[in-house]
């Protein structure tokens, strides 16, 4: 972002900004207070998991929402299309389904004047702005695989021809993670596309009873449209101009290889309890994360506090524990807390 000559040369990062920024940032946070109020309209609570899907928007990335049938994943995510004017497709994923049901397939056509035959490309449902990939575990890793030049170059490839996607592009997936029979988990590789993972909870009584007010009467809530996607490619673009400190991006890195096992200095639960860590990925996206998180918190600039609030999501799919962390019922989650309190806070400091 633009800013005066007004400097903190010990953090690396502008003061004061211009007062198009200012407007470029309350313009952005005033839009994601619109689609929170919109969403809030037919989802009850789950004030998290809105802020990490709309913070995975503004930054471009994707996002896997992982939560026990009933919590409203679906119903979230097409509510969302609706305050978008944005082309929205959904694929239930099952077994049977192929790499073409996903991206298109060659049609043998026939010209009824001339007779002439010739193949015609029927684009499939990933041509769209926002594709949600329901049940995502649900099909086999080749059909899976079919979206992964997809997430990463918002581009498809099918037979000798490469087609771009509409912009902007978002995938948002869910799965089930307790019913595993007949299911079949995501390589490695195809998780890392995803920006975030959103873990879904169970909601507290208060809002459940207003769940069970809500869903069992007559009236339906009329969404309202609030961005569009010229717009949202203009907020994408106010996020990457967000400035960042030197602190800032030591701590985020400190995060990401302290995650490692086999990095030098890497702390004994970390060897015990993990496989492997995150990758380079992991700190470009919290970054990401965090500018976005700024913005739509009023702020110019990104806080230490802003990557450890993205840390979670950002990492719960990138690390893999191993047979102790299982065997002494360790979680990905309890790692990750615990990883956080022994990164150094202060400017410039550095772990590893």
């Amino acid at each position: 972002m633009t800013a005066t000559n007004s400097t903190n040369s010990s953090a690396g990062v502008n003061q004061t900004a211009a007062p198009s920024d200012v407007e470029a940032a309350r313009s952005l946070a005033e839009s994601y207070q619109q689609l929170q109020a919109e969403l809030g309209k037919v989802i009850v609570g789950q004030q998290r998991v809105i802020e990490e899907l709309l913070i995975a928007i503004f930054a471009r990335g994707h996002c896997l929402m992982q939560g026990v049938p009933g919590l409203a994943k679906t119903m979230l995510v097409s509510t969302l299309a609706q305050t978008m004017d944005l082309s929205f497709s959904r694929i239930q994923f099952t077994p049977d389904l192929m790499p073409s049901d996903i991206t298109g397939t060659d049609i043998l056509q026939e010209d009824p004047d001339t007779g002439r035959r010739s193949f015609e490309f029927q684009r499939g449902p990933i041509f769209a702005n926002l594709l949600l990939a329901d049940e995502i575990n649900r099909t086999p890793p080749k059909t899976q695989a079919a979206l992964l030049q997809a997430m990463q170059e918002h581009q498809v490839t099918v037979g000798n021809r490469t087609m771009n996607l509409p912009d902007p592009f978002f995938v948002l997936a869910t799965q089930n993670p307790i019913e595993q029979e007949g299911t079949y988990p995501l390589p490695e590789a195809q998780l890392d596309r995803f920006m975030f993972m959103v873990i879904v909870n169970y909601p507290n009584r208060d809002e459940e009873f207003e769940v069970l007010k809500r869903t069992t009467g007559s009236v339906h809530a009329a969404i309202g449209r609030v961005l569009s996607g010229e717009r949202i490619k203009q907020l994408q673009e106010i996020v990457r101009r967000v400035p960042v400190g030197d602190h800032v991006f030591n701590f985020a890195l400190d995060i990401i290889r302290a995650t490692r096992p086999n990095e030098q200095g890497a702390s004994d639960f970390v060897r015990h309890w993990l496989n492997w860590g995150a990758g380079p990925r992991a700190g470009q996206y919290m970054v990401l994360a965090g500018k976005a998180r700024a913005l739509i918190h009023g702020r110019l600039h990104v806080t230490i506090e802003d990557i450890e609030a993205v840390a979670a999501p950002a990492l719960r799919h990138r690390l893999i524990p191993n047979f102790n962390a299982e065997a002494e019922g360790i979680t990905v989650e309890q790692i990750i807390e615990k990883i956080l309190t022994l990164i150094p806070r202060g400017k410039g400091e550095r772990l590893l």
